[in-house]
């Protein structure tokens, strides 16, 4: 089981020493090896030293709740749809039981109800669990679902899969039940609402257990109801918020579940149904206080719950609350009623900062002795958040005791209104107040519960206050214990951690710790402690049970660890040296046994060894333990002394005692003593006590050896011996060092160090190689040596007398050196003559590696005398070599300053005495500088190297220059004549020079040094993580120059891995602390920042969520597949595996979302975490980091990704055959068998080659490959390897073996032989027949290249061309004014009478008018319903008196509907005069619209009844009765305002680019066909070329002078007129434009000349006998030719209409195609007209690409909802669908559809859309007709749910938009669920929204008309059995018919209603 090491602390050596340990290897053995060492690293990284997860169950639905059964060790799981039964130890399961899924409806009573039914449709439901409760007294567990309204179910305790008790009965022998609602709504019957249980004891005259409910009101007027469903609620008086329920199973069943346990009792807690919308409660637990209590003492049911009340209710101010019930005293005590007891105060979680610290909601609990630990999350207002944050808090069940006394105190004794409160809200409540009880004295008893005569339920006001004890992202449940001294939480969080804080007695937190149970999964609210063994928890995640070990405490080895830890489970078992539990601990109870975390690590065993420090000369009896820290007396144990290496002496202790202990013990023999390491005078002995065969605490002591101090020490053995720390003592006469002074002879004795003789430290000159010299050697304390023989040692070999000069001073005599070096440093020392050597102390010695040091500062100008003092060396001597080490002159005269007398001539060599003064040097020579520029500020370190350049730095100080800028010289940096490193100076601007250095004599570099000012310009990435690793890349010029480059980030942090050029910088970023921008500073030479103002954008981290799979094999290299966001900053990516991984391999990013990454291969098959780097850091998941919960070193460690290794895949073939023949040229496939395995591959993963032909797999199963090969597996050896690849697997598993018999080749020979030869005669037929159709095709061929090339110019100009048009047609329109909408009364009369009635014919081709003539007047244009009644004045008063009474008959509704049913049956009815009539009732009633939906409803149910009967899904898809108009003239009502304000533009801009798109190209004046169309019946299947015109029109019309205008040479003249007339008045409605007959156009061809341009004229040309319309290039007119248009008195009707002229005398463009004139043309004609039309159909696609956004936009604005207006009558009448189709049981959801899609879409826009005149005053051409039918024909097969059948022979039409269907039906069904989403409108509010419609458009139709007009329908159609009298109308409704005397009388006697008088009347 994986688990994750937790670090501890290190502790000093000091304390570890001191600490008991396990056994250790003995102190002389060698060193672990670092590979254990690793390994033992790894091992203690597995395991968390806090948590431990011991056992998981994974559960495959969600899970919902468990229970507990301790005596038995079982566990009940809850999931959805599942019960299990597990084991307690392992939570193996047991068994198991199936609840769900079940056919069920919310809106349904449950079926075990069996009088209930139910109408409406069940469909299949999940079972979530909302109680599972352990009832051990009747051996039960009470399971309930979310089904089934809430239904409960009883089942076996110890088998979870039966039923022990079937309520309600089943069949006989069981008697009869009478069952009510109330007995089976127990829970919440929603999976999100929330529902508790509490089984509780038995209450006075009872035999069962009872049950505590508490459940979310989910009934109607809730968020849980369904919406768009019946009003029928089951939950209201079935179900309260909280109830007492009878478990009494052994009882009468008859009462199972019922409230009533006493005849007066009602154990329940409903709340009022105004009320609930302020009381929203939600449960969080259900608990007994105390859980275990005395005999006759009160128990509690508490009941922790969140109120949703409204802020400033009186009653809830609090949203967090805990209530409290009585239970009664004892097993036979009396129940209180639920309410009288019940009372509920307010917790509050808050810090001191404000209401930002306020913990508002309650998310878990848990009950403590004393304390009630609660959590509580501050709930986020922004989404974007990831976890809430969340605090714990601890409230005293004293507190809420006192709190609940004083409240009923306050209540009835002394009554304060702003303590408490009557809960007004509940039904079962006493009163709205509380009130003071006179005469009355309140018992104990009844201030903690009440009483009957007392109000309740009661609320206390003020909340309960507790301040967070500890704060964290995202918790969501909380379990606490009592150990020793510390209270242990343990929190789960909604990431799926566990973690466990220690509290001290302060409840301040000493310790955490965490560990991942399922990451992602949330931690439920509810976790418990084994009732059987309190050291493990179980708690449950989303999809799994666990068992988790309160601590692992194996994992500290150590005491202090162990007890530093601070975990109050884990403490330090003294006598088994091991951390444990406690019960784990033998003799534990006893004191000293078990030191616990409280007492801290200073009572950790621990021992001092007396004497700590043993001469290994001396004898010891024994030794002297003193032994301190918990531990129990040792006295009379079994004791002895480790010294590790098997070596033990006894131990033994006097007497007993605590505290600190002494004991004895023997020490280890001397042959046993360790050896003393090499160059060491002591040996450090770890030894340890052992107790019981355990060693139980740890100590060490040191032996030395004072003989051994000289030995090690030789050159200072004297002042070694007096300083050590052993107490050692000198003996100069036998110059050995001894621990007893008694040794040395009586001679005097130095007695510190500074008495011992040794040598003086002296300067000495520096000698020449082999020369002889006298050195003088000065001593101190020398006395007792004097005259003693001496000898001068310069190392081994060079050796020389010694002369005694006085008793302070010798003189080694003609001491001559020699050396091959520069220079080398000898040390001198005196040592006594004879054998072995014995010095004289030469303290400091040194070293020649110390002199070469020496030599390099001297040669930085450092004095030798001053440094050799400064070193306080012992008389070294140096000997130096001129011709060694100087190459030029400058070096060899430079060496005077280090004291060596050397001179130039021709090299270097040793000056003689007489020899003069050296003279200066040849001038300096440069070779090379470094950098060759520098930026103008200066400060570059420029390098200079050659020869000669100075003999020391103050020759050339001053003397380097850059042109005439200074360049000064760093003493550190320069070297002798070789190298002067010197930091530039500023230059006041650019420039390039030479670099000189001057030291007496002047030297110039080759070389320039240029001053140049480097810019930056940009940086990119610009954006990055804010973890850091970016790579950057920073643009500008010059960037190379100067010598040292600085990138800052935030202008601190610096951008690391720097590698530039000329033109840029690269480098890394650093990590951010906050995303954010920061400023990027470039800097050179630390100098300003380089302008450029560059910023980078630290952004969030990426985030990994997934990877998958989750497997692989251990070779590697299965594509894991990372999924995630923000990796699109992420630059490179690499994968790695913890311990078993082999090298971590390179990803690949493929988007923002994916990365691909080939797995590492891993050492072993095991389980091990997964790491990234993304941009070479290590990616940490920040959900861990912002829960604040791990440990940084956990956070760091912690890996959230796992990936399972498994042994590599195992392939054979069939047969298990190692060859495999094949013959060439056969087909070849290949069978291989595969092992099984567990990885899951899939059939891309895998690869087979032959050779290197690759195999194509076309089969994969578990445990077979097919593969086959097409191509040749020809080889020269005739032998392939079979081999098959998985990532970085490969296997061979078999070879391929090429061959086959002699006969079969020779066979095959012959046979290709005579195929080859037939294959060239057909070859030779073949191709001299193909040659022409081959040369045919070519060209064919190229002309479609060249049209696609054109095509697809076509769409890229046109697109852009109107795009620049229509956004200036965009920019014109004033939103007010500018789209010519038609006003209302227009819009109606337009849609209801399109075509229905000859008599309401619209007339909309009105008169002309003369724009320009000042008293024009416009004729408006008329309909009959829009004007005046015209009816003779004298029938007036009868008629208007008439069609009163029949507007009062038409409000009857009874009539209406019987009326139109009666004219529909009518056989001469036809479907135009239903239309009619449906039309003229939407006027007549437009006053009373509300009134009118009333009746439109009423016949739909009718038609519903019909429909349903036959085939429901035709419904509503043509308009052939009377309803079916009146709901199109409803819809058009209703939809008008969202017509206009949001449909209209983007449909008027689709309208005006689709007319601007066909103008673009020639367009047919006499076919109407066109070069861009939509429709392929109106295409110009010609290519013909247009070419524009931009004409100057002067025009005087419409409000504008002069117009450029756009034509097409190919216009006829009138088509020019038409774009001339619709620039000039494209701001004026189509109406009043004048009409192009109107209008003469003159064009001025000179200033003297000009002509009239009609369409035919004298000048037209004639072909094939017909005569050819005239156009712009016909008459020749130029670009920008000068144009005038004038309204004309005289129309020119001798054409007519141009599209009317007959096409056998006249043409435009082409001439019509005549079939039989065929033949007559040419093959060549004749092939092109069949060929080439077609081709022309692309330019269908070019025309709808240019459309696409405008169409786009159009479609979302009809299918989308604005939030400001909502469309309240389609949420209306869909809801009326639904509910129709409900109660006829129609649950097809196809036929909703369609019924929705017929009554909106297809009846309403479609009808717009192919209508546009309905809308706008503009014209619709034919033209555009044809392409909104098209646009139309998209729009149906959006809303259409049927798929479309496709192919070659499709309709172009349906062909066109193919592929935007689907996405456009996606939009119509979420247009559909939006709809179906919105709040449900009652009918007051549709009523309400019909009147203002009527409202706003009163007095718009003359109702008088439209009633007169029904009537002559009711006339003509009148039925037979009732006869009517029309005359009383007047003269103008025709004669009245004979009335019979019972007219006013119905069948039976009965009268008529007022308006059937009026009828009669009528």
């Amino acid at each position: 089981m994986a688990r994750r090491g937790a670090g501890g602390a290190p502790h000093s050596a000091r304390a570890a020493a001191a600490s008991p340990l396990p056994p250790r290897p003995p102190f002389w053995a060698p060193l672990c090896p670092p590979l254990l060492l690793l390994l033992l690293l790894l091992l203690g990284a597995a395991r968390i030293g806090a948590l431990e997860i011991q056992r998981r169950f994974p559960s495959p639905t969600p899970t919902n709740n468990f229970a507990l059964d301790g005596a038995a060790g079982t566990v009940y799981l809850a999931a959805v749809n599942r019960l299990y039964q597990l084991s307690g130890a392992n939570l193996s399961l047991e068994a198991e039981a199936a609840v769900g899924p079940v056919a069920d409806s919310p809106l349904c009573h449950a079926p075990q109800l069996p009088q209930a039914s139910c109408e409406h449709p069940r469909r299949l439901t999940d079972n979530y669990n909302k109680i599972l409760q352990l009832d051990p007294g009747q051996g039960l567990v009470v399971v309930c679902g979310s089904i089934y309204q809430g239904f409960c179910q009883l089942r076996r305790r110890g088998n979870i899969s039966a039923v022990a008790v079937h309520f309600p009965p089943a069949a006989p022998p069981a008697e009869p039940v009478t069952v009510f609602p109330s007995m089976l709504n127990v829970a919440a019957n929603h999976p999100n609402a929330s529902t508790v249980g509490l089984v509780l004891p038995p209450a006075a005259g009872t035999g069962g257990s009872r049950l505590l409910v508490g459940a979310t009101y989910t009934g109607y007027g809730s968020a849980f109801f369904p919406r768009n469903r019946s009003l029928e609620d089951h939950r209201f008086e079935n179900t309260p918020e909280i109830a007492i329920r009878s478990l009494d199973a052994r009882g009468d069943l008859a009462k199972l579940f019922t409230f009533d346990l006493n005849p007066s009792d009602d154990n329940i807690l409903k709340i009022k149904q105004g009320a609930k919308e302020q009381h929203k409660l939600g449960f969080v637990r259900a608990f007994l206080h105390p859980p275990d209590p005395q005999p006759g003492a009160q128990t509690y049911a508490y009941l922790a719950l969140n109120s949703e009340a409204r802020a400033g209710d009186k009653e809830s101010q609090a949203r967090s609350l805990l209530a409290r019930i009585c239970l009664p005293r004892g097993a036979g005590g009396d129940a209180k009623k639920l309410t009288e007891s019940y009372i509920q105060l307010g917790l509050q979680c808050a810090g001191g900062a404000g209401r930002g610290d306020l913990y508002s909601r309650l998310v878990s609990v848990f009950p403590a002795r004393e304390l009630l630990f609660a959590v509580f999350e501050r709930p986020q207002g922004a989404p974007a958040a990831r976890t809430a944050p969340a605090a714990l808090c601890a409230f005293r069940f004293a507190d809420v005791q006192a709190a609940i006394r004083a409240a009923r105190t306050a209540c009835f004794v002394e009554p304060a209104p702003d303590v408490v409160a009557v809960l007004d809200s509940v039904v079962q409540g006493t009163g709205p107040a509380c009130e003071r009880k006179r005469n009355i004295q309140l018992q104990p008893e009844q201030l903690d519960c009440g009483a009957a005569h007392l109000q309740h339920p009661l609320s206390i006001l003020q909340p309960l206050k507790a301040s967070p004890v500890f704060r964290a992202q995202g918790l969501s449940s909380v379990a606490v214990a009592s150990v020793g001294n510390y209270t242990v939480v343990f929190l789960g969080t909604v990431s799926g951690r566990l973690l466990k804080i220690n509290l001290n007695e302060s409840m301040q937190v000493v310790s955490r710790k965490v560990v991942t149970v399922a990451y992602g999964e949330p931690v439920h609210h509810v976790m418990q402690f084994d009732p059987a063994d309190p050291g493990y928890l179980y708690l449950m995640t989303s999809h799994q049970m666990a068992r988790v070990k309160v601590a692992a405490c194996a994992v500290h080895t150590t005491c202090g660890d162990c007890v530093g830890a601070a975990d109050a489970y884990c403490g330090w078992c003294a006598l088994e040296t091991r951390c444990t539990l406690q019960q784990d601990c033998a003799n534990s109870s006893q004191p000293r046994f078990w030191t616990s975390a409280s007492e801290g690590p200073g009572r950790c065993p621990a021992m001092t060894v007396l004497p700590a420090e043993i001469d290994v000369h001396q004898e010891y009896p024994g030794m002297i333990l003193q032994i301190s820290g918990s531990l129990p007396s040792l006295s009379g144990m079994e004791m002895a002394c480790d010294y590790g290496n098997d070596i033990h002496t006894v131990a033994r202790v006097p007497g007993p005692a605590f505290g600190h202990q002494i004991a004895y013990c023997n020490l280890l023999p001397r042959n046993r003593f360790p050896p003393f390491p090499p160059n060491q005078d002591h040996v450090t002995v770890e030894m340890a006590v052992r107790v019981n065969g355990q060693n139980i605490v740890r100590a060490s002591f040191t032996i030395y050896d004072c003989g051994r101090v000289g030995q090690v020490y030789p050159h200072t053995a004297c002042t070694s011996c007096l300083s050590a720390q052993w107490p050692c003592f000198w003996c100069a006469q036998q110059h050995s060092c001894v621990s007893n002074q008694s040794r040395c002879e009586s001679s005097p004795n130095p007695t510190s160090p500074q008495d011992c003789p040794q040598i003086l430290p002296s300067a000495l000159a520096p000698m020449p190689t082999g020369s002889s010299q006298s050195i003088p050697v000065h001593l101190a304390n020398a006395a007792f040596f004097q005259g003693a023989a001496l000898e001068c040692s310069f190392g081994r070999e060079e050796i020389f007398e010694a002369v005694w000069v006085n008793e302070s001073a010798v003189r080694c005599n003609q001491v001559v050196l020699h050396t091959t070096q520069k220079s080398q440093v000898f040390p001198l020392s005196l040592q006594l003559k004879g054998r072995p050597a014995r010095f004289l102390d030469s303290p400091d010695h040194m070293t020649v590696t110390q002199h070469l040091i020496i030599e390099q500062l001297l040669w930085a100008g450092t004095t030798p005398s001053g440094h050799l003092q400064a070193s306080g060396c012992a008389a070294p001597v140096e000997v130096y070599n001129c011709a060694m080490g100087s190459p030029d002159c400058s070096q060899c005269l430079g060496r005077e300053d280090l004291g060596h007398l050397c001179v130039w001539s021709d090299g270097c060599r040793l000056r003689g005495t007489l020899q003069p003064l050296p003279d200066t040097c040849p001038a300096p020579e440069i070779r090379a500088i470094e950098p060759l520029s520098g930026p103008l500020d200066g400060g570059t370190l420029l390098t200079i190297r050659g020869r000669n350049l100075g003999r020391r730095l103050s020759d050339v100080v001053r003397g380097v220059w850059i042109g005439s800028v200074a360049c000064e010289p760093l003493a550190g940096r320069y070297t002798v004549s070789e190298e002067i490193v010197c930091a530039t100076g500023p230059a006041p601007g650019a420039f390039s020079d030479v670099v000189t250095v001057n030291a007496s004599k002047e030297g110039r570099s080759r070389e320039h040094f240029s001053y140049v000012l480097p810019l930056v310009h940009s940086l990119e990435p610009a954006v990055g993580p804010k973890a850091g690793g970016t790579r950057i890349t920073i643009h500008g010029s010059d960037l190379h120059v100067g010598s040292e480059l600085q990138v800052l980030v935030n202008d601190t942090e610096p951008c690391m891995e720097l590698v530039r050029t000329d033109t840029s910088i690269t480098c890394t970023v650093p990590g951010g602390a906050l995303p954010a921008p920061v400023p990027v500073c470039v800097r050179f030479e630390h100098r300003g920042c380089v302008r450029g103002n560059l910023t980078f954008w630290y952004k969030q981290n990426p985030v990994i969520t997934a990877i998958s799979p989750r497997r692989s094999h251990v070779s590697g290299g299965r594509t894991i597949t990372v999924a995630g966001e923000r990796f699109h900053m992420v630059q490179k990516v690499s994968m790695a595996v913890h311990h078993i991984g082999r090298e971590p391999t390179l990803c690949k990013v493929l988007n923002s979302t994916l990365i691909t990454c080939p797995s590492p291969g891993a050492l072993s098959n095991a389980s091990a975490p997964v790491d990234f780097f993304l941009n070479g850091r290590a990616y940490a998941d920040e959900a861990a980091v912002d829960e604040e919960l791990l440990d940084p070193e956990e956070a760091q460690r912690g890996s959230r990704f796992r990936l399972d290794y498994l042994p590599d895949p195992q392939f054979s073939t069939a047969k298990r055959e190692k060859w495999i023949k094949h013959h060439p040229g056969e087909p070849l496939t290949l069978v291989i068998h595969k092992e099984q395995d567990g990885l899951g591959l899939e059939s891309h993963e895998y690869r087979v080659k032959i050779g290197q032909v690759a195999c194509d797999i076309q089969i994969v199963s578990e445990r077979v490959i097919h593969c086959s090969v097409n191509e040749s597996l020809g080889t020269a050896k005739g032998q392939l390897p079979i081999t098959i690849q998985v990532g970085n697997f490969n296997q061979t598993i078999a070879t391929l073996q090429l061959g086959g018999s002699e006969t079969a080749i020779i066979v095959s020979i012959v046979i290709c032989s005579v195929l080859l030869l037939l294959s060239v005669v057909a070859l030779f037929v073949f191709c001299t027949k193909s040659r022409r159709a081959e040369r045919y095709w070519q060209k064919t061929l190229l002309q479609m290249e060249e049209m696609e090339s054109q095509i697809r110019e076509e769409i890229r100009k046109g697109f852009a061309e109107l795009q620049t048009d229509m956004t200036d047609l965009t920019k014109e329109l004033n939103r007010s004014q500018g789209i010519p909408f038609l006003e209302y009364k227009h819009f109606v009369t337009r849609t209801f009478f399109p075509k229905c009635s000859s008599l309401y014919e619209e007339r909309y081709v009105l008169p002309s008018q003369t724009l320009n003539s000042p008293g024009s007047s416009l004729v408006q244009e008329t309909h009959p319903l829009l004007g005046e009644w015209k009816i003779p004045e004298s029938c007036r008063p009868n008629m208007e008196e008439g069609i009163s009474l029949f507007s009062s008959l038409l409000n009857n509704k009874h009539f209406l509907i019987v009326f139109v049913h009666a004219l529909e049956q009518q056989k001469d009815f036809a479907v135009r005069d239903r239309c009619s009539l449906a039309s003229l009732m939407t006027i007549a009633l437009h006053g009373k619209l509300e009134y009118y939906t009333g009746i439109m409803k009423e016949l739909l149910v009718d038609l519903i009844d019909a429909s349903a009967a036959k085939n429901p899904k035709l419904m509503l898809r043509r308009t052939e009765s009377v309803v079916e108009k009146m709901l199109t003239n409803w819809m058009s009502i209703c939809m008008y305002s969202c017509l206009r304000e949001t449909v209209g533009e983007p449909f008027f801009l689709l309208l005006c680019a689709i007319k601007q798109q066909i103008n673009k190209g020639s367009i047919d004046a006499i076919t109407g066909k066109a070069r861009y169309t939509l429709n392929e019946e109106w295409l110009l299947r010609e290519n013909i070329e247009a070419k524009p015109r931009n004409l100057n029109v002067s025009f005087q019309g419409c409000g504008m002078d002069s117009l450029s205008v756009r034509a097409m040479d190919t216009d006829t003249l009138t088509q020019v007129k038409e774009k001339i007339l619709e620039a000039f008045c494209k701001n004026v409605p189509y109406s009043q434009w004048p009409r192009a007959e109107d209008v003469d156009l003159e064009w001025f061809a000179s200033s003297t000349q000009s002509y009239i341009l009609r369409d035919l004229d004298d000048t037209s040309v004639v072909e094939d006998g017909r005569k050819k319309l005239n156009t712009l290039a016909h008459y020749k007119i130029p670009e920008g030719a000068s144009l005038a248009m004038s309204l004309t008195d005289k129309k020119d009707n001798t054409l007519g209409r141009v599209k009317d002229l007959d096409t056998e005398k006249y043409f435009h463009l082409v001439l019509p195609t005549d079939e039989l004139a065929e033949p007559k043309k040419s093959h060549r004609q004749s092939h092109r007209k069949k060929v080439l039309p077609e081709i022309y159909l692309t330019r269908l696609l070019s025309t709808k690409g240019t459309l696409q956004k405008f169409l786009d936009d159009l479609f979302k604005a009809i299918l989308s909802i604005r939030e400001d207006k909502p469309p309240l009558a389609v949420k209306y009448f869909f809801d009326f669908l639904e509910e129709q189709a409900e109660k006829r049981g129609i649950s097809d959801p196809d036929t909703l559809h369609i019924w929705k899609t017929n009554s909106l879409p297809l009846r309403f826009w479609v009808n717009i859309l192919k209508n546009p005149q309905f809308v706008f005053d503009i014209e619709k051409t034919d033209h555009i007709d044809a392409c909104l039918s098209v646009i139309a024909q998209a729009f149906i097969d959006a809303c259409s749910i049927s798929d479309l059948q496709l192919g070659k022979d499709s309709p172009t039409n349906k062909l066109l938009y193919a592929k935007e269907i689907p996405e456009y039906r996606k939009i119509v069904q979420r247009y559909y669920k939006q709809i179906h989403d919105m709040t449900p409108l009652s009918e007051q509010e549709m009523n309400a929204h019909l009147a203002e419609e009527s409202r706003k458009y009163q007095n718009e139709f003359n109702t008088n008309v439209a009633m007169a007009e029904i009537y002559k329908y009711a006339k003509r159609y009148r039925p037979q059995d009732v006869q009517w009298d029309p005359g009383v109308l007047g003269p103008g409704f025709g004669p009245a018919p004979s009335a019979s005397p019972s007219d006013h009388e119905r069948p039976g006697g009965k009268p008529h209603s007022p308006e059937d008088a009026a009828a009669a009347q009528v």
